[in-house]
């Protein structure tokens, strides 16, 4: 899904050992908000916005403490960040455990690339027992929506015993997430979609996926993967002004 365009460079962000994302190929850059019910529950994105780039390539924070949000500005030198990914570096088919229960429907998990982003159930009821529900036309199209709204890639699902899964139509883009939580906004993890190749530092390409989560706190375990930390309350308020500005 890698494609080329007018600047001669495809589409691909490359991971800078200890230091930014590299962004290269004129990939859209914008902002998206988590809309949420009214019990807190992560029911769809909105897009908030455009941020204008450099349209042959752009420099992201990775280190989580740079002073121009989202951009990189070289702190991660004056902090000793350190930036080695940890991420395995295997195929998501060979990771990927099956939900149980589906009915006419198959969900896998790869639990790797999860970073609890929570669209996979509600307050009272989890994937699993909307699964043993999926008999019905209705649950299964929820069950379909959910997955496809999960950012990281982490859920997928497909049809047919043997059928390749279902992927939803994404465009080509770099998201900065906005979360909702009980506490108010806080910055997410940045998520890539449109299959954009990610390379590592270690040398390694990521597998292309249709959509990953990318680390910008600088603290997950799974570098270069968004494992959750940023929830962690110690940091929300630093974030939260660093994004927001106030």
């Amino acid at each position: 899904m890698d494609k080329d365009n007018d600047s001669g460079k495809s589409k691909r962000i490359v991971v800078i050992k200890n230091g930014p994302y590299i962004v290269e190929g004129e990939v859209p850059l914008l902002t998206k908000t988590q809309v949420v019910s009214e019990h807190g529950e992560p029911l769809t994105w909105q897009k908030e916005g455009t941020i204008p780039v450099n349209e042959a390539e752009y420099h992201l924070c990775r280190c989580g403490q740079t002073s121009k949000w989202p951009f990189c500005d070289g702190t991660h030198r004056k902090v000793g960040f350190d930036g080695t990914e940890t991420a395995d570096a295997g195929l998501f088919e060979t990771r990927a455990m099956k939900l149980p229960f589906g009915s006419h429907i198959i969900v896998k998990k790869d639990i790797s690339l999860c970073m609890d982003s929570g669209f996979c159930g509600f307050s009272d009821a989890g994937l699993n027992q909307l699964l043993a529900a999926s008999s019905d036309t209705k649950m299964r199209s929820l069950i379909m929506a959910m997955v496809e709204r999960c950012p990281s890639g982490a859920l997928t699902y497909s049809i047919q015993k043997d059928g390749s899964d279902i992927e939803p139509d994404l465009p080509q883009q770099v998201a900065l997430t906005i979360e909702i939580t009980s506490e108010g906004p806080i910055a997410g993890p940045v998520w890539v979609s449109g299959g954009i190749p990610v390379e590592r530092a270690d040398g390694q390409a990521c597998e292309t996926r249709n959509r990953v989560t990318l680390c910008n706190c600088g603290r997950s375990c799974n570098k270069p993967f968004c494992d959750g930390f940023h929830r962690n309350s110690e940091l929300r308020e630093a974030r939260r002004q660093r994004v927001t500005g106030q």
